[in-house]
């Protein structure tokens, strides 16, 4: 009621069950026990502890990815607000909702140095959608809506709210806000008429198309308008690697994925296509490589996206089309649909006639007769005996890259992974965040030895919360990314890039109660993936599979390479 008096910490803990919020991630401090303390007291919704506060905001993170929800972390102020910097900027560089509150000093110790006091909004407005400092406690319910009404409006992110531990004691009338309204905040949602209707003409007019489709169609729900589209027009598609899931991997249109370690028939498409579509994607560097060197043939582009920022940022456009992907791709469908014009069908013959001759040289080939693990041959095998069905989660590096191209990814929000910051010791935290989110699901992380040991505290969140996580550790004893790079572009020097001091993962894994399996031999791998799934199905299972350490992922695309310009062995 408007009328109740509440503390501070009263109202964090109401506004978070007015917002329906399920599920928190986090860690307590001094600064945040009063709001621990009346989390305590409730019931609305659950609060997960994590070990370490990066593993919280990658946790939230997670779960917003695979829910289409804000992900929610609670920490404290100090250290615990510095280790939440790198969960809150890998969220903002793929621009995923989040709400982060930090626990601060006491308003009267601000700036004074006082223990644990860092400047979290300053530390933190690089890589925050935005943030607040709430002094008031007047202030405090107003200023969570509005967190989190900007974290999932217009281009998601995260939004930090700063609560110093007096504002958390203070007492004031409770009344949430039911709407929010912002005078220098207004998103964008419906894309202007006219360049809706010049970008469906231009798309009937092709010649050669292609739709590049990033993680915007994925985080704004438009995976079925983009499958319409595509199966409308019979145009091939592909998608970035935040974007997989966002067109069925398994259907005979898609080209895979695009960029630095995307197919030839993806990369060779979008450089001599003569009309490209591109919606909620960046045209960022490990996707057209040097903007000098892309699409160097006679092109248009429609660029559909609900940042105008993003678009001609990178790459000029000729039909920019500002709104919410899935509203103006249902306009450009519903033109389409009712004009008797359709695309011109010897062209397209032509145009998949060459894409087929790009595909058929088989770009994702590798030996298959080795007498040592391959690690593509783990991710086929993960993807059979999950049937496709799995969500995924992954670390940063080749095994990301092998994750991608080797996991046919036929819905959205499945494939759950850092793509812009890159962040290794993400794909743990994130697939308990997945399982929390979907506990029936089927949740696969797969790692790297050096990945997996960023975060690996959370081997004990896990059995806490009993997660029955699978973890995939492809073990070539290498920070095999900075290995491969070492190996083509530094005449092999391999500078601390080899891993010496490997823990025992069974022995590790056992130690927090956990099952593990170490694998050594290419035989054994569909075993051990279906007793891990199938015999310890309720069990977190670590899975160490001893990999070729020479294995390297292709095609490849040097740094400040265009396209056509690939590594294919």
């Amino acid at each position: 009621m408007a009328d109740m008096e509440l503390t501070g910490a009263e109202i964090v803990v109401r506004c978070l069950r007015d917002e329906g919020v399920r599920h928190i991630f986090g860690y307590p401090g001094g600064a945040v026990l009063n709001i621990y303390d009346e989390i305590y007291k409730q019931k609305d919704f659950q609060h997960i502890l994590v070990r370490h506060e990066q593993a919280a905001v990658h946790a939230a993170d997670a779960y917003a990815r695979c829910t289409g929800q804000v992900g929610v972390a609670l920490v404290t102020s100090g250290p615990g607000a510095t280790n939440a910097v790198t969960g809150i900027a890998t969220a903002y560089m793929d621009s995923i909702p989040m709400v982060v509150i930090t626990g601060q000093v006491p308003t009267a110790a601000i700036g004074q140095d006082a223990f644990q006091e860092v400047d979290t909004v300053g530390i933190t407005r690089p890589c925050v959608k935005h943030n607040f400092l709430v002094k008031d406690v007047k202030e405090l319910a107003s200023t969570i809506k509005k967190a989190f009404y900007i974290a999932a409006t217009g281009r998601p992110g995260p939004v930090v709210v700063d609560v110093p531990k007096d504002v958390t004691q203070h007492k004031c009338a409770y009344a949430y806000p039911k709407s929010v309204t912002m005078r220098s905040y207004n998103p964008t949602s419906k894309g202007h008429a006219g360049q809706i209707k010049k970008a469906a003409q231009m798309l009937l007019e092709a010649k050669r198309p292609i739709l590049y489709t990033g993680g915007g169609v994925v985080l704004g729900n438009a995976a079925e308008q983009v499958t319409e589209l595509a199966r409308l027009l019979g145009y091939p598609v592909t998608n970035t690697l935040m974007g997989l899931g966002g067109y069925p991997s398994p259907d005979p249109l898609f080209l895979g994925m695009l960029g630095m370690h995307g197919t030839i028939e993806a990369n060779m498409a979008m450089q001599h296509c003569d009309v490209l579509l591109a919606v909620g994607a960046r045209f960022d560097d490990r996707v057209v490589g040097n903007p000098k060197h892309f699409a160097k043939e006679a092109h248009r582009i429609i660029h559909i996206d609900v940042d105008p920022s993003s678009i001609s940022k990178r790459v000029r456009v000729d039909v920019p089309i500002v709104g919410e992907v899935g509203q103006v791709l249902d306009e450009i469908i519903k033109l389409i649909k009712a004009g008797k014009e359709k695309p011109d069908q010897q062209a397209l013959k032509a145009w998949w006639a060459q894409i087929e001759l790009w595909r058929s040289q088989d770009c994702l080939k590798y030996d298959r007769s080795a007498p040592v693990i391959k690690p593509q041959f783990v991710v086929e095998k993960l993807y059979e005996v999950t049937g496709g069905d799995a969500f995924v989660t992954s670390d940063v590096g080749q095994h990301q890259m092998w994750a991608a191209q080797y996991y046919k990814f036929a819905k959205p929000r499945r494939w759950i992974n850092s793509g812009g910051l890159g962040t290794m010791g993400f794909g743990l935290p994130a697939a308990m965040g997945v399982q929390m989110a979907h506990p029936d699901a089927t949740v696969a992380c797969i790692t790297g030895e050096g990945s997996i040991q960023m975060n690996i505290q959370e081997l004990s969140t896990c059995k806490e919360n009993k997660l029955p996580l699978k973890i995939i550790l492809l073990n070539n004893g290498y920070l095999g990314m900075v290995r491969q790079w070492q190996e083509f572009f530094y005449e092999e020097r391999y500078a601390e890039s080899y891993m010496t001091s490997l823990p025992d993962f069974v022995k590790l894994a056992e130690a927090y109660g956990h099952v593990g399996m170490t694998i050594e031999k290419p035989e054994d791998v569909e075993p051990a993936l279906r007793d891990a799934f199938g015999k310890y199905k309720d069990r977190l299972v670590f899975l160490n599979f001893l990999t070729d350490p020479r294995e390297n992922v292709f095609p490849m695309i040097p740094a400040g390479k265009g396209l056509s310009e690939m590594i294919l062995v």
